[in-house]
């Protein structure tokens, strides 16, 4: 999924939901986003979703 994607599906839901990821078999809220620019010729840049360690 590209951000571009990802910005349009996020775009039609309701904007107080909450962003959730699996982790370790479980849901968490994503607390955080890292960038990080394509490594070597041809690699796309990454966008790293972190999970919340609080619950």
């Amino acid at each position: 999924m590209t951000v571009a994607e990802l910005i349009r599906q996020l775009g039609e839901l309701p904007p107080d939901s909450v962003v959730l990821m699996e982790s370790d078999g479980g849901l968490s809220r994503v607390s955080a986003l890292e960038f990080i620019e394509g490594q070597g010729a041809g690699a796309p840049p990454e966008v790293i979703l972190t999970p919340s360690i609080e619950e």
